[in-house]
């Protein structure tokens, strides 16, 4: 056939995974275009530069014959001494942008088989294995590997484009149990905390949620530091769709582990990551609402917690919080502390940052080209950090002043996990950044947050598999010797 039949027939399925509406009608798109464009034999052949597949093949050929032979003491060692986070360069970025959909077939045999392994160590009987000896191997084993975890940007109203990957996640069975938000990132992380799994696809659909969070207050308002926006509106909104649980409840009824970053206005006080562990009585509600006080747009919030008797009541009533992001918008490296997070999965909105990210994975090179520009680059923001920082120190001007703070912590900061989604942007969006998002709107942002997700499904899978299949026997595990019924709400299957 011609070249420009098959070019004809390789457009056709590019159109149909843009306009996709589900994952499944774009993955037999972007099957149909692997299968053009000479992706399949790239697959199925081990041999490549990117990972130590020599390594991969002996890991699995090891924990295959002896699952084979169900020899569970060899397959435990093998587990225990052999398992470690992206072994052999697995996870390298170069070998989820070769074909649209999936990666090397070896690492997908390799990432099953352990899966495998472990469920039938976890779900058989063995006389010499008892369930406490099980639960102790996996939670050992899990704390070795490590876990992923969702972090969730700020982003104003385009911080919908967050549910959409939420979505895309939780659909696959890869939503991690650890999610941290700032800002809007914050809302958003909040809602899931507080729905049960059951309850998640209500989450996913903007008609059953008050979005009516802007409502303009006036010019000398703003000028002086109040706010240009109401604070008390966008707190009816969170309470309405968030609910009056702290962040222990919301744990104990969703199984999330929600963490939201707020950042103090007091020169004495650091960025905080308010969860279940630094926080467990403060209201979910209040840490969103002090995460989303954008400077100049919103004033500082007082923080609320729940007494003993379950009475709001103000946490720590003399300090007030503003938006998460101006300090710490991706908390990676407490997250790492607190949860023992090996992988990062990013959804990052923000209209300043999200237009200028790289999501394929790749690095720009330090080619005679790149040099120059990554040379600019830094000095760009050494220069821009020390003129913000010392306006936002000298200045008298409250709103210069917190203007020029936000302004310095966007350049120290950094915005990109291992796996990050980001939208393409463009005129419409920038448009609707301050605007009450309709249903249209919200569906749209939504879409476009669920396409950006689907090319990323391989290698998020490749990295999280393992990590929720030990999680998942840990929880069967725990479940069987206390004599209750795992829960399992949050784990699904990929």
């Amino acid at each position: 056939m011609s070249r420009k039949y098959f070019g004809a027939k390789k457009n056709k399925y590019r159109r149909v995974m843009a306009e996709a509406r589900d994952y499944s009608t774009w993955r037999d798109a972007a099957l149909e275009l692997d299968y053009l464009e000479g992706n399949v034999e790239w697959k199925e052949s081990y041999v490549s530069d990117f990972y130590n597949y020599e390594l991969i093949y002996d890991r699995l050929m090891e924990l295959r014959n002896a699952h084979q032979r169900s020899d569970f003491k060899t397959l435990m060692r093998s587990l225990r001494e052999g398992l470690h986070h992206d072994l052999g360069n697995l996870g390298n970025p170069r070998l989820y942008n070769r074909s649209h959909v999936g990666t090397k077939h070896l690492i997908e045999e390799y990432v099953n088989q352990v899966c495998d392994s472990i469920d039938f160590i976890c779900s058989s009987e063995f006389p010499e294995l008892p369930a406490r000896q099980k639960l102790d191997f996996f939670k050992d084993t899990s704390l070795s590997f490590g876990r992923p975890a969702l972090l969730l940007s700020g982003g104003a109203s385009l911080g919908l484009f967050h549910v959409g990957v939420v979505k895309a996640l939780w659909e696959r069975g890869l939503l991690p149990r650890v999610i941290a938000g700032s800002s809007v990132g914050s809302i958003i992380a909040a809602m899931l905390g507080s729905h049960t799994d059951d309850e998640l696809p209500s989450v996913f659909d903007p008609a059953r949620h008050n979005m009516k969070a802007w409502r303009w207050l006036g010019l000398w308002s703003g000028v002086s530091g109040k706010g240009f926006m109401d604070i008390r509106q966008l707190e009816k909104v969170l309470r309405s769709n968030i609910g009056e649980y702290s962040f222990q409840e919301a744990y104990q009824r969703s199984g999330r582990s929600i963490n939201v970053t707020v950042s103090p206005t007091h020169q004495h006080q650091k960025a905080r990551l308010l969860s279940g562990f630094t926080s467990p009585y403060l209201l979910m509600w209040s840490a969103a609402l002090a995460s989303s006080a954008v400077p100049a747009i919103f004033p500082p919030v007082q923080l609320m917690k729940k007494d003993p008797e379950g009475r709001t009541i103000p946490y720590m009533p003399k300090l007030r919080w503003v938006d998460g992001s101006v300090v710490s918008d991706l908390p990676v490296d407490r997250l790492m502390h607190l949860y023992d997070i090996n992988f990062t999965i990013v959804s990052q909105t923000n209209p300043h940052i999200a237009p200028f990210l790289r999501t394929d994975g790749s690095q720009e090179e330090w080619s005679w080209m790149g040099l120059p520009w990554k040379a600019a680059k830094a000095e760009m923001r050494f220069h821009g950090k020390a003129v913000f920082n010392s306006l936002r120190q000298a200045s008298d001007f409250e709103l210069l002043r917190q203007v020029s703070g936000h302004a310095y912590t966007i350049l120290a900061q950094r915005y990109q996990g291992d796996v990050t989604v980001a939208p393409k942007y463009t005129p419409w969006h920038f448009s609707r950044l301050l605007k009450n998002p309709t249903t249209e709107t919200a569906q749209r942002l939504i879409l476009e947050g669920e396409r950006a997700t689907w090319p990323k499904i391989a290698m998020i899978r490749s990295h999280s598999k393992i990590s929720l299949a030990l999680e998942k026997a840990v929880a069967t595990l725990k479940a069987r010797v206390s004599g209750k019924k795992p829960d399992l709400r949050v784990i699904g299957q990929s």
